[in-house]
């Protein structure tokens, strides 16, 4: 009997998972794992540590105890900076810079997906016209349409997104889930954060919910 081939590493894996602010457990011990073509959804009401999860996973918190692994390494800060592509609650936006301005300024700093143009990335988040209009004069809802052009554009196979659907009306909500669709069509994965059900890509999507701590 020939010896069976290992499956491929999990984009993104986490074992033994905690984190405690102000000596005050927020989330953990967590272990779960989602791998290419897949999104996580987490669920949890506020103050059950979505946010602070999200940020542990993207570098921008440490975490107490537990382990992270990118594509089956462990997730040193050059591995997340190319392989994590991070939409938490404020936009990441030069407020001073124009719509078009900030995603030639982003792809700098960060590179771009492959035959992705920033010109075309602003049409498809229905932004067309806004190209020279400042960021500050946008509305939340333009702003985080921005952001999801910004996210399109990155390289970066691993999507964690902070309540993606926040300030979007219904046709920006199927806008998020078509971009999250055609992201894992290409082989990329998602964590997505929500209160509950009522947003959710119509994906192959696991569970992972967070309990308030008392």
């Amino acid at each position: 009997m020939s010896a069976e081939t290992d499956p491929s590493p999990p984009l993104l894996a986490a074992r033994a998972l905690t984190f405690t602010r102000n000596d005050a457990p927020v989330f953990g011990p967590l272990d779960f794992a989602v791998g290419a073509g897949e999104a996580l959804l987490v669920q949890g009401d506020n103050g059950a540590g979505k946010t602070s999860l999200l940020r542990v996973l993207a570098g921008l918190l440490h975490a107490d105890s537990g382990e992270i692994q990118i594509d089956g390494k462990r997730a040193r800060p050059d591995l997340r900076a190319r392989a994590i592509a991070y939409l938490g609650h404020l936009p990441a936006l030069k407020a001073d810079l124009g719509a078009l301005e900030n995603l030639h300024f982003l792809c700098g700093l960060h590179g771009r997906r492959a035959r992705q143009l920033p010109g075309n990335a602003l049409a498809a988040v229905g932004l067309p016209g806004y190209e020279d209009t400042l960021a500050r004069h946008l509305s939340a809802g333009q702003k985080k349409r921005l952001s999801l052009a910004r996210l399109w554009l990155a390289p970066a196979p691993l999507w964690l997104l902070d309540e993606p659907y926040a300030n979007l009306d219904l046709e920006g909500i199927n806008l998020v889930n078509r971009m999250i669709s055609a992201h894992l069509r290409d082989g990329g994965a998602a964590l997505v954060t929500t209160h509950g059900a009522y947003a959710a890509p119509p994906v192959q999507t696991r569970m992972l919910l967070l309990e308030r701590r008392a």
